[in-house]
């Protein structure tokens, strides 16, 4: 029986490579953007602490010198807020970029798998052709051997 190769494995292999780098790099985009929000958060939750601590010097014993140490800390932690803000935008971009990126990956593996089916399709019948023509031949030999 014969066997069906498809003579454009080689890039439907690659196609099934490209897609699997692609989902690498997605996983590793959407990681970075988790690791930024973090960063973040954490940002935020310091910010409160020192806020926190504002409120508190304000109260009872005023002591300058803590305030204002107090009051820089807060301006830092707004201005590291705002810069983190700026990294978890661009984590973001790149994250949609290697969901794109992905995505058009899947489309053209997709593309080769249905043109692979196809030639597989078109391989059946012709094997079916082929072997309908070996059957209308034996029998014929056979018919022509009996009635001669």
């Amino acid at each position: 029986m014969a066997k069906f190769v498809y003579r454009m494995q080689s890039i439907l292999d690659i196609k099934y490579k490209l897609e699997e780098q692609a989902r690498t790099a997605y996983g590793v985009a959407n990681r970075h953007l988790q690791e930024e929000n973090t960063k973040l958060q954490q940002l935020m939750l310091r910010r409160m602490e020192y806020e926190k601590r504002a409120a508190e010097l304000a109260v009872g014993r005023i002591d300058v010198k803590k305030i204002q140490e107090n009051k820089r800390a807060i301006t830092t932690m707004k201005s590291l807020i705002h810069d983190q803000i700026k990294q978890v935008h661009i984590a973001e971009k790149n994250v949609e970029l290697a969901r794109k990126r992905l995505q058009e990956v899947m489309v053209e593996r997709k593309a080769h798998e249905k043109l692979r089916e196809r030639a597989f399709e078109q391989f059946k019948e012709e094997l079916a052709a082929e072997e309908a023509k070996e059957i209308d031949q034996l029998v014929s030999f056979t018919y022509h051997s009996h009635s001669g």
